[in-house]
C-alpha cells in the first residue's frame, strides 16, 4: 500500500521565516490551531478504528448455512492435497478416439502418505487444453474410492519459486530507490497484507458487516502504511485524513448506486462457491467492500503526492499566496487524475478480457452487456473510484494549504 514519495522538511521547524514571506504572524497562528484540529480529529480517528477492531475482531466459529456440517464436509470433500513432478510426457493416440492426440502424462507424487506413487494421466491436447512438460511441479488431489483404489486429479502448477523471485526483485528495487521511506513502504505493504489476512477475511467469514469490516480495515491500513513510509508528521497527517474523506464518498457513492442498480454481488465465481460451501456471506456487503479496498491504494497515493507538491511549493515560491499555491498544487493534480483515472479502466478492462471477449462473440448489443450486472459492476467500480480519486485532489490540497502553507520554512 505504502508509496514512496520525496517530502522536503516538515512544517514546525523552529527557524524563522523567509522576510520576504507573504504569510503573517496571524496565518502562523491560524496553521497552529489547524494542526491541533488535525490531530484531534486524527486521534478520534484512531479511537474509532480501535473500537470497530474490538468491536469486529474475529471470534468463535465460521458461521455456515448448511444444516449439518458434516455434510458439508462430505459435499466437498476432494482429498488432500499433495506434491507431484511430471516425470515423462509421451504422445499418442486416445483411448476413446484413436484418431485424436492425446498426451501421456507420467506423475511421480512427492508428498503425503503415497510419496514416491507414480501415475499416468492421458490427457488430450489442444486448444483450450492444459500443457504439460517434464520436470512440472505439480499440486494433485489425491482421492479415495470406496474399494481402495486412489486416484490423483489435477489442482494446479506449483509456482513458489518464480513467485519468490518476482517478490525478491521487487524488495530490491524499492529498497534501493526508496532507501529508508522503501524500506517504510515495504512493512507498510506486509502490515497491510496481515490486517487482510489476520483480521478483515475471518472477519467477514464470520457474519460481520462487510462494509464496516471495509471501513475499519482499511482505516487501520491507511494508519500503518502511511506513517511507516512517511513518517509521523503533520504533512502525513494531512493525506491520511484526506484519504478517509475520500474514502467515505467512495462508500457513500457505492452504497447509492450498487442499492439503486440492483447489484446482487453473485456475478463473482468466488462469491457462488462460497454460498456452495454454505458460507454466511453478504454477497451485496462483499461487492460494496471490494470498492472500499480496493480504492484505497491508490487513494493514498493521491493524496500523499498532492500534499507533497504543496510543500515543495511553499518552499520554492516563499512569497507565494495560499491561493496562488492551491492552484498551482492542484494543476499538478490534474494531471495525475488525467492518468491515474485511465490506469483504473484500464486495470479493470483487463482484468476481465477474457468475459469481453466472451460478450463481443455473443451477439448482443452493447447496451445490454454494459448494463448486465457482471460488466455493469465494474463500470460502478471504476466510475465511483475515479471520483473519489478525482474529489482528493482538492481535499488534500486545500488542506494542505491550511496547514502546511502557513508553516515556517527551514533554511
Amino acid at each position: 500500500m505504502g508509496h514512496s514519495h520525496h517530502h522536503a522538511p516538515h512544517p514546525g521547524s523552529n527557524a524563522d521565516a523567509d522576510s520576504g514571506s507573504a504569510f503573517s504572524v496571524h496565518d502562523e497562528l491560524t496553521t497552529a490551531r489547524t494542526e491541533r484540529t488535525l490531530w484531534l480529529i486524527v486521534g478520534l480517528c484512531a479511537l474509532v478504528t480501535v473500537i470497530g477492531l474490538v468491536v469486529l475482531w474475529p471470534r468463535g466459529a465460521v458461521k455456515h448455512s448448511a444444516a449439518d456440517p458434516s455434510d458439508l464436509d462430505a459435499a466437498t470433500l476432494t482429498g488432500p492435497r499433495v506434491e507431484a513432478t511430471v516425470s515423462a510426457v509421451a504422445t499418442a493416440p486416445c483411448s476413446n478416439d484413436p484418431i485424436a492426440g492425446c498426451h501421456d502424462v507420467t506423475l511421480q507424487v512427492t508428498s503425503g502418505q503415497h510419496a514416491g506413487t507414480t501415475t499416468t494421466w492421458e490427457v488430450p491436447y489442444g486448444n483450450g487444453q492444459i500443457s504439460y512438460h517434464t520436470d512440472d511441479d505439480l499440486y494433485v488431489y489425491e482421492t479415495t474410492a470406496a474399494d481402495g483404489t486412489i486416484s490423483y486429479s489435477f489442482a494446479d502448477f506449483q509456482r513458489g519459486t518464480p513467485m519468490l523471485l518476482l517478490g525478491l526483485i521487487f524488495v530490491i528495487a524499492v529498497v534501493v530507490l526508496g532507501r529508508w521511506r522503501g524500506v517504510g513502504a515495504l512493512g507498510g505493504l506486509i502490515a497491510s497484507l496481515l490486517v487482510l489476512v489476520v483480521f478483515m477475511l475471518p472477519s467477514l467469514l464470520r457474519g460481520h458487516s462487510a462494509m464496516s469490516v471495509a471501513l475499519v480495515g482499511s482505516a487501520l491500513v491507511a494508519f500503518i502504511a502511511l506513517y511507516l513510509a512517511h513518517g509521523v508528521n503533520i504533512s502525513t497527517t494531512v493525506a491520511l485524513l484526506a484519504t478517509f474523506a475520500s474514502l467515505a464518498l467512495i462508500g457513500l457513492l457505492s452504497w447509492i448506486f450498487v442499492t439503486a442498480a440492483h447489484f446482487t454481488g453473485l456475478t463473482e465465481e468466488s462469491t457462488l462457491f462460497l454460498s456452495g460451501l454454505g458460507i454466511q456471506i453478504d454477497a451485496r456487503g462483499l461487492l460494496l467492500a471490494g470498492i472500499v479496498i480496493g480504492s484505497l491504494g491508490v487513494l493514498d497515493d493521491m493524496t500523499v503526492t498532492q500534499v507533497s507538491a504543496v510543500w515543495e511549493l511553499r518552499q520554492l515560491q516563499p512569497e507565494a499566496s495560499r491561493q496562488d499555491i492551491y492552484r498551482s498544487a492542484v494543476n499538478i493534480g490534474r494531471d495525475h487524475i488525467a492518468s491515474t483515472v485511465n490506469t483504473l479502466f484500464l486495470t479493470y478492462a483487463g482484468a476481465a478480457l477474457p468475459l469481453l471477449l466472451l460478450f463481443s462473440v455473443s451477439g448482443q448489443s452493447n447496451s445490454a452487456v454494459s448494463t448486465g450486472e457482471v460488466v455493469a459492476t465494474e463500470i460502478v467500480r471504476s466510475i465511483v473510484g475515479s471520483i473519489g480519486l478525482v474529489a482528493s485532489v482538492p481535499i488534500a490540497t486545500w488542506m494542505a494549504t491550511r496547514v502546511i502553507a502557513g508553516a515556517k520554512i527551514t533554511e
